[in-house]
């Protein structure tokens, strides 16, 4: 067996959807044994996301709660038990479950956790040193910390909405399907890493409050000095940047192809010109230095069209960057896939997920060390039931039996 950054470490994780899974499934991925507590009575929604045949509805897949792609990519290389919690008894095996654990991770909404009886001052007396990071839409601490939210929401309401699309237009969100939960993952996962540093430390454990919103505003620093210092506030640009131009998205030959460029410098601007050709407007006094050429975006960008549209983007991509320009092609999900560049990094690996796939994403970095990542398929509901029950709290199988049948492991 290999060896992981996080060999040894357990999660109790109590999380769904995207923003908590995600953050386990990277501690599962370090190697850490991340037990997914979730229950029949109120299966994850990411677990039948993809109830499709051929673009038709099929309410027989609908029911299947191990098919759903979202869930397949959300948890990997966990174990999955089921508990229900709305019966005290599934509430003490899950206690039972944290005592034997390291981390606890939910992303209820504020106080779900400890109406079940499993905030962090029940789980602090189960396990002293317990590190438990609770995720939510704005944080538990504050007026409105009961509030509930997705990353619609939270985009919005951490401004991130309010710079984003184009000038003039309606505020625009970020990516597809929760790319904030994405996100904000990670700061999570800093987060927990941190707490395992300071307990090996000083051992102690730590309660760790993750707010979305708080995770959004993050990522908009220079909106937020800009008004601080200025009193300006920021509205949304499009693509363009606060000093670079050109700084946008250009239209290539094909069908809704496009490709990003952007100049920083005096000099990219020369090699520029010359990657084209040096066309007459290339030499105009509006275009003649950095600052002439951010007061005249919407000419430049115009012109600098005309020249892309007899490419492919691809092609641009390699026009500009042999010419020392940064540029790249504005993929679509099919090119990124199919692209060598990702493919020869060994970006995608296969598992073997039942009922789904084989193609997956990996961890977006590579490291001169052995460790390559945890990477086995995410489980099936209640596929470790009787390692979690049997193995590791040592039940007799007929007690549980009888608990099935109460439907309290259910």
């Amino acid at each position: 067996m290999p060896n992981f950054p996080l060999d040894g470490i357990r999660v109790a994780d109590f999380t769904q959807v995207i923003l908590g899974p995600h953050m386990c499934e990277w501690l599962a991925v370090m190697g850490a044994e991340v037990i997914k507590i979730e229950s029949m009575a109120r299966v994850d929604t990411s677990r039948r996301a993809n109830p499709y045949v051929n673009g038709k509805f099929d309410p027989k897949r609908a029911e299947n709660p191990n098919i759903g792609t979202a869930f397949a990519v959300l948890n990997l290389s966990k174990k999955s038990c089921t508990l229900n919690l709305k019966q005290p008894k599934a509430v003490e095996l899950a206690k039972r479950i944290i005592s034997m654990s390291d981390i606890v991770v939910d992303n209820y909404s504020p106080g779900v956790m400890d109406r079940m009886g499993l905030g962090y001052s029940v789980l602090r007396e189960i396990k002293p040193d317990i590190i438990m990071l609770s995720a939510s839409a704005v944080g538990s601490e504050g007026p409105l910390g009961d509030l509930p939210g997705y990353a619609s929401v939270t985009d919005a309401w951490g401004g991130l909405d309010s710079i984003t699309g184009y000038l003039g237009g309606w505020p625009d969100g970020v990516g597809h399907g929760g790319w904030t939960d994405m996100a904000t993952a990670q700061y999570g996962v800093f987060a927990i890493l941190l707490a395992l540093y300071h307990r090996s430390r000083t051992g102690e454990g730590q309660f760790i409050d993750l707010s979305m919103v708080d995770g959004v505003a993050c990522r908009i620093p220079e909106a937020i000095m800009d008004y601080i210092m200025n009193r300006r506030v920021r509205k949304n640009t499009g693509n363009r940047d606060d000093t670079m131009a050109p700084h946008n998205c250009y239209p290539c030959r094909g069908e809704d192809k496009w490709v990003a460029i952007a100049v920083r410098i005096q000099e990219e601007w020369l090699a520029l010109c010359q990657a084209m050709g040096n066309p007459e407007w290339c030499q105009e006094e509006r275009f003649a230095n950095e600052l002439s050429r951010w007061n005249n975006q919407d000419e430049l960008d115009k012109l600098l069209a005309e020249w892309t549209r007899n490419y492919t983007h691809y092609e641009v991509m390699e026009i500009l960057q042999r010419a020392g320009v940064a540029a790249g092609p504005s993929y679509d999900v099919d090119e990124l896939v199919r692209d060598p560049h990702l493919r020869e990094r060994g970006f995608f690996i296969e598992i073997d997920q039942p009922g789904i796939g084989k193609t997956w994403p990996i961890l977006p970095w590579k490291q001169t060390a052995t460790f390559k990542g945890n990477y086995q398929p995410a489980p099936q509901l209640g596929q470790h039931n009787d390692y979690v029950f049997g193995e590791l709290l040592g039940m007799p199988q007929g007690e549980i039996a009888r608990l099935v049948e109460e439907k309290v492991i259910f």
